[in-house]
């Protein structure tokens, strides 16, 4: 155990560049390794807001199960399955103007991604995956190549595990975005038509989900924040978001996020909670 807690500190450290300390990996992480390894669950998936760390979290979590508990790990990101810039702006000429930018349900490749689910299911390698490029907001020429036979697939999304929104909260206005761009409720109604059938679909193909959940969505706006200056510190050609503009994008994600907020207490499996400071507060286990 004092190995696996070491290792796990390590790799916090080399992640966020910051210590957690022992006790805190041992009540907040290890229960969670310990749960993913000892469940006959072949596919697991991760919702939660953005900014919240998925892919930093998850990553850990992985690399810790494929080095003490010898299971290799298929992680996928729902993030990589975003059509490309040409295939939204089609998409938003033909549906609504919103669908150009990248996030809400109808704007991923799901075809592609249940695929690649079915590939894992039937152990069918290598699983080629592609990978998108925030940075120019495209898919990217480079793939990723799965060669070695996986025991477990990790799934992460920030809207994955969502059902379809209620009428009466889906078209009441929560923010300028929908009030101004969204006043008859087009965009809403499409999204909200994908999380219906196309992504209750996907989902489906998962035995768990484990939430993790914000403990506010105020929480979002300084995550996002910080996330832009990380881009912008790898990258100098990069045009770095202003903080209005993210306070625009992230109404974009607003409904869908605050309806998981309400929805998935009880649904998922696992409940991570995680405070502003990007630690965990709580785990439940349903």
């Amino acid at each position: 155990m004092s190995e696996l807690i070491d290792y796990i500190q390590i790799e916090i450290h080399n992640t966020y560049k910051k210590k957690y300390s022992k006790k805190y990996i041992e009540d907040k992480l290890v229960p969670i390794i310990k749960y993913i390894c000892s469940s006959k669950s072949k596919k697991f998936l991760f919702g939660g807001s953005q900014g919240i760390g998925k892919s930093s979290f998850i990553n850990i979590i992985s690399k810790t199960i494929e080095k003490f508990y010898n299971k290799k790990i298929l992680l996928l990101s729902l993030d990589n399955y975003y059509l490309s810039k040409k295939e939204r702006l089609l998409l938003s000429k033909k549906i609504h103007q919103l669908l150009v930018i990248r996030g809400v349900p109808g704007t991923h490749d799901i075809k592609n991604l249940i695929k690649n689910i079915k590939q894992f299911n039937k152990s069918k390698y290598p699983i080629t995956t592609p990978l998108f490029d925030k940075l120019i907001d495209d898919k990217s020429n480079s793939k990723k190549i799965t060669k070695t036979k996986c025991d477990i697939l990790f799934l992460e999304g920030w809207c994955c595990g969502s059902s379809e929104i209620p009428k009466k909260i889906l078209h009441k206005n929560i923010n300028k975005l929908e009030k101004i761009k969204d006043p008859k409720n087009q965009w809403r109604n499409f999204y909200n038509n994908k999380l219906k059938f196309e992504y209750k679909k996907l989902f489906k193909l998962f035995d768990e989900l484990i939430f993790l959940k914000t403990s506010s969505f105020d929480n979002v706006f300084k995550w996002r924040l910080n996330q832009e200056k990380t881009n912008q510190s790898k990258n100098k050609r990069s045009k770095r978001m202003t903080p209005n503009e993210i306070k625009v994008f992230i109404q974009h994600y607003e409904k869908i996020t605050k309806w998981m907020l309400m929805d998935l207490n009880k649904k998922a499996q696992v409940v991570i909670k995680f405070e502003k400071n990007h630690k965990i507060s709580s785990i439940n286990f349903n």
